[in-house]
């Protein structure tokens, strides 16, 4: 495999990172089978070597909103306050006035409070590490749990933030973010148990999914879930032969004899 999909969740060549050949026939858990073939399918690639302060505003810009929305506001940001401007990325928008930032990123929507959030977080990383070369570092070379620990207390920073933050920038094996298409997935193949929150899965998937195969692995779900497993049409709910992942998947709170989807953690099955 030479090329990623254009599509690339995880920031194209700016995702930074190798590419690693795996074999399925090794797997030892139902969750590594899954993830090696999903990597088949989509990429296998080790990630690390964005710059932590950029990776972590890329990360915020793309809360709760597509990668369609976040890039040309994370573009239209560098623009203005990064690439075209040469000095301290952080030190830019903690000065940064805040109309004019939530302007610049108004394609992400939620601009107001993203605006307001990274003007935050910016000002903190300048007092606490003196700007964005003090936080690469750190998000590099610091223990993992700690630097996790210093992204969750920060205000505007949940789990799946910190560990986008410490796989694609710190290239820290063993992370394996989870977003809703992960949570949705993980409990509707019954990888992790229906009525997990986001931190219990991505408990029980770092826990059966080799390091190496966790970055991947979340990137290459989402672009299944995506494609395939989407949270109200999945591909087997009118064709059983039209999902490449069918069997290994449980299918909970997916009926295609009825045509009804619902949530895992209310599926019937969940409760035996």
């Amino acid at each position: 495999m030479n090329d990623e999909p254009a599509e690339n969740i995880s920031g194209g060549e700016s995702g930074g990172g190798a590419f690693a050949e795996f074999d399925p026939e090794t797997a030892d858990t139902r969750a590594e089978q899954v993830v090696d073939r999903l990597g088949e399918r989509y990429w296998q690639k080790t990630y690390g070597g964005q710059d932590g302060f950029e990776c972590l505003v890329r990360t915020i810009l793309s809360q709760n909103t597509s990668d369609k929305a976040s890039q040309p506001s994370h573009d239209a940001l560098m623009e203005r306050y990064g690439t075209d401007n040469p000095g301290d990325l952080a030190e830019a928008l903690a000065a940064a006035p805040q109309d004019e930032l939530a302007e610049t990123i108004s394609s992400a929507g939620l601009y107001n409070q993203k605006s307001e959030t990274l003007i935050r977080l910016a000002g903190r990383i300048v007092e606490e590490y003196g700007g964005e070369d003090g936080f690469d570092a750190f998000v590099k070379d610091g223990a993992p749990d700690e630097v996790r620990s210093a992204l969750l207390d920060m205000k505007g920073v949940g789990p799946k933030t910190a560990d986008c933050v410490l796989l694609f920038s710190g290239g820290r094996g063993g992370v394996f973010p989870v977003d809703t298409h992960v949570h949705r997935i993980a409990r509707r193949m019954g990888l992790a148990p229906a009525d997990a929150d986001h931190e219990e899965v991505r408990k029980h998937l770092e826990a059966v999914v080799p390091a190496e195969k966790c970055g991947f692995g979340h990137t290459a779900m989402i672009q299944f879930g995506r494609e395939y497993c989407s949270a109200r049409k999945p591909a087997c709910l009118d064709d059983p032969d039209a999902c490449p992942m069918a069997d290994r998947c449980e299918q909970v709170g997916v009926y295609p004899e009825t045509g009804e989807v619902v949530d895992p953690a209310e599926a019937p099955e969940a409760d035996d």
